[in-house]
């Protein structure tokens, strides 16, 4: 369940009625006025929304070098799919990292929130996480396979200039100089 939702969001209205249901996306249909007063059909697709998790242990910055079936490598934050309805964004940025990375957090801030595309109702939200608390065992799904790295502020850096590596400095890391910057973004919701 959604608990923070950003104000600039074009969601799907709730008079859409759903066309498709696939496995990723499904479509919906709503009847719009235009502004010379006739009608015409919009569409817009949904998906789950995303849980991104920039954690930090001990100094340091968790991602992973992980693949999935009909992809290469790549260097990413942990992260998923925020499927389960009972969940909110930060319960299901709890379970992604620790599913991927068998690690647990006591600390978590919502510190980002996107809408990649407007025709897509889709919400990635990322998540600050710090004060480490245990390690324990991943718990990967059968599509995935994910090593777990540490790296330093500026390492990071270095590893967001492989091409292999496009989200590993977002916009929301635009301005960011400094580990102690990162730490020192400011939360968008309390949960």
């Amino acid at each position: 369940m959604r608990k923070y939702i950003p104000e600039n969001a074009k969601l799907i209205p709730k008079q859409a009625e759903c066309k498709f249901r696939g496995e990723l996306f499904d479509v919906y249909q709503w009847p719009q006025e235009l502004f010379d007063g006739s009608m015409a059909t919009f569409e817009m697709l949904r998906r789950e929304d995303t849980v991104v998790i920039i954690a930090v242990k001990d100094d340091k910055i968790v991602i992973t070098y992980q693949t999935q079936p009909r992809q290469g490598w790549f260097y990413d934050y942990p992260g998923g799919r925020h499927d389960n309805p009972d969940e909110t964004e930060l319960e299901a940025a709890k379970r992604e990292l620790r599913e991927e990375t068998g690690m647990s957090f006591q600390n978590w801030e919502l510190i980002d929130v996107r809408q990649p595309f407007l025709k897509l109702d889709w919400l990635v939200y990322t998540f600050l996480a710090t004060d480490f608390i245990q390690q324990g065992p991943q718990e990967l799904d059968a599509g995935e396979k994910i090593e777990v790295l540490e790296v330093t502020f500026d390492e990071l850096r270095e590893y967001a200039k492989k091409p292999n590596a496009k989200y590993l400095w977002p916009e929301i890391l635009q301005n960011v100089k400094s580990l102690d910057e990162l730490k020192s973004l400011p939360a968008l919701y309390q949960y």
